[in-house]
């Protein structure tokens, strides 16, 4: 048994172990694999963490992407005559479409995935919510598919690297919101300490910390909003340039990568001072600091470094039509696809911003239970869910209430992205089902988690969507 207390052979997660090994039996047996994953953060390192294993295994196979998995995207994959498809980080919730083609012959399913599942099964379905393990918080789509990767390896502890994509998976998934990763993910984590490709360590848990200077990273710290520093650029340099610190170089501001550790308490001291004195509550103020994860493989002051960062990079590759330049940047390009998948952060940022504004200039409309708003082709229907993320709780928006973001697909179909929180999850919200039951209501499709998920309906369906969406979500919330 390791320090950590997971056997050897058990692997980071054992309760899904047994059926990892089935899942890689099958995955042995097949004469070649079409691997088809989902195209965010925790897709592209699952898919990563899949065909690196499934390589290292002398399996043959081919990687295709998808933003969502429906019927014709289940027929198409069906008629690539593949007889065993790898599913990652989606399929659960695609099984009745996905056990209906393998009932007719056309292929056998592997899935490792974090969704809730659709109200039917098949045999080699990895799933943490089968094993009792919420895969909303402690299990992501990459780390399924690293409990099957250490299944598939043939040395003990020879993809134990991998560890270092899940965790970028699950960050990416925002399964550290609770101050770090925990449950089966910490299992992950310990694997990767271990394998020596990953740290954790405690400190400010502000993004940019290895590529923003100190004011930006500090002016953009939003999560915890300290009066006269978050979005305040002046205020924030003020505020450093109080401290009895020399925190510039050749005449340029530091990161916090570059600060000492006794420099960085003395700027987290003053940092608590400022939000005691601002009135913060003292469990935001809590919130300041936490886990963060770093990968010691990657060279310091990079977007690669941090955890939360690389996540990022991710999402602004795949969501603009560039997965393959995001599982180039995983699988270790870092000379054409990282400059490619910078070039597409810097895009993906000034969308973001836009979007948000454009959001707050406009306002949501607030139905009883939910509130939404349709960007129509203003905001790309695949990042219209991360900007309501962001919107909620701005100002005029409010943040006790599910909020639902629609964007235009084509011609014929509209994206709708809902986002939740936790609070409300407790309460019994759970968006994977409104978004899956409205949606079929007006004949689209959909799912997710509990607290985030999206779906596809027809056009000028909105309405009708809109009203059975808020039933739902009043039914759950009593």
């Amino acid at each position: 048994m390791s320090a950590d207390g997971v056997t050897e052979s058990s692997g980071p997660v054992p309760e899904m172990s047994d059926h990892a090994a089935d899942c890689a039996a099958r995955l042995r047996d097949a004469d070649r694999v079409l691997l088809a994953s989902h195209i965010d953060a925790d897709g592209l390192t699952s898919a990563a963490i899949a065909s690196s294993a499934l390589e290292r295994a002398g399996i043959p196979f081919e990687t295709v992407f998808s933003k969502q998995l429906d019927k014709e995207e289940v027929a198409s994959i069906a008629a690539t005559e593949y007889e065993t498809v790898l599913f990652t980080d989606f399929g659960s919730g695609q099984l009745d479409i996905i056990a209906d083609h393998e009932a007719a012959g056309d292929f056998t399913p592997v899935i490792a995935d974090h969704h809730q599942p659709a109200d039917a099964d098949t045999e080699f379905h990895l799933n943490p919510l089968r094993f009792g393990i919420d895969g909303a918080s402690e299990l992501s789509g990459a780390g399924a598919s690293y409990v099957l990767a250490r299944a598939l390896e043939d040395e003990d502890g020879a993809n134990r690297d991998l560890a270092a994509l899940a965790v970028v998976g699950a960050v990416g998934d925002m399964q550290n919101s609770q101050g770090g990763l925990h449950g089966a993910n910490a299992g992950i984590v310990a694997d990767g300490v271990e394998a020596g490709v990953l740290e954790e360590t405690t400190d400010l848990v502000i993004y940019g910390r290895q590529t923003r200077p100190l004011p930006k990273f500090l002016e953009y710290a939003s999560d915890v909003r300290i009066p006269g520093i978050s979005n305040d650029q002046n205020g924030a340099i003020e505020f450093l340039s109080d401290l009895d610190l020399d925190l510039k170089a050749d005449g340029e501001w530091r990161r916090w990568v570059d600060l000492s550790m006794t420099e960085r308490k003395t700027v987290v001291s003053a940092l608590m001072r400022r939000a005691i004195a601002s009135g913060v509550p003292a469990d935001r103020i809590d919130d300041l600091v936490g886990t963060t994860y770093s990968l010691l493989a990657e060279k310091e002051g990079t977007e690669l470094r941090d955890v939360s960062e690389f996540s990022t990079l991710l999402n602004a590759t795949a969501r603009y039509e560039r997965a393959d330049v995001g599982l180039a940047v995983c699988l270790g390009d870092r000379d054409d696809a990282l400059e490619q998948a910078r070039t597409l952060l810097r895009n993906h940022r000034r969308n973001l911003s836009e979007g948000l504004q454009w959001v707050k200039n406009e306002g949501v409309t607030v139905e009883e239970n939910v509130q939404w708003f349709d960007a129509g082709t203003r905001i790309r229907e695949t990042i219209v869910g991360i900007i309501a993320g962001m919107a909620v709780g701005a100002s005029g928006i409010r943040g006790d209430i599910p909020i639902l973001a629609f964007a235009e697909k084509s011609a014929e179909e509209v994206k709708v992205s809902a986002r939740g929180s936790h609070v409300l999850v407790r309460k019994g919200l759970d968006l994977s089902v409104v978004m899956r039951e409205a949606s079929r209501a007006v004949g689209g499709d959909g799912g997710g988690h509990s607290v985030a998920a999206g779906a596809t309906i027809p056009a000028g369906t909105r309405e009708e969507f809109v009203a059975e969406a808020d039933r739902i979500v009043g039914e759950q919330l009593g």
